[in-house]
């Protein structure tokens, strides 16, 4: 498995790829059935093509099986603060550290930042538990997402050691 920064056109197609499928593999009953209906692998592809300065992707061989995207913290809240604003790997190599190894290469990456947050959805538990072991916790910040339907995301802090 490498990890490299997202680069050509074959990658950024494998990137779209995972975010559509990593999305159907995890928000099935945690997110409005018909929104995950009406993402396709094109609006997943239109969201791709404008976000990939701070993308890094892992590759099995040629295919992409997971990526992670991060910069600056995005809230006002949260002063000198990193974020990483996805990471997704597909379902087939849970377990097998692509995702570990993505979320250690970005907090490298973030590394002027002492604090990082990421957003999860409540009632992801699975990757709720997956930050905690990267040493994430819950900071009470909460906010209100219509995907679909009202859902609400959980922010997680670190305190980066860089």
């Amino acid at each position: 498995m490498v990890i490299k920064q997202m680069e050509t056109a074959d990658e950024i197609t494998g990137k779209v790829y995972v975010h559509w499928k990593s999305w159907q593999e995890t928000y099935r009953g945690i997110v409005d059935r018909q929104f995950l209906d009406e993402l396709t692998l094109e609006k997943c592809e239109s969201i791709a093509r404008g976000r990939f300065d701070n993308t890094l992707i892992a590759k099995d061989g040629d295919a992409v099986i997971g990526f992670v995207s991060y910069g600056r913290y995005r809230g006002d809240e949260l002063e000198n603060t990193g974020e990483i604003y996805a990471i997704y790997v597909l379902a087939e190599y849970h377990g097998r550290g692509a995702g570990y190894r993505l979320m250690q290469e970005a907090l490298s990456q973030l590394s002027e930042y002492p604090t990082i947050a990421v957003w999860v959805l409540k009632g992801n538990e699975k990757a709720i538990q997956f930050y905690m072991r990267c040493g994430y916790h819950l900071d009470g910040g909460e906010e209100t997402l219509l995907l679909g339907s009202p859902v609400t995301a959980v922010r997680m802090i670190l305190e980066n050691c860089g």
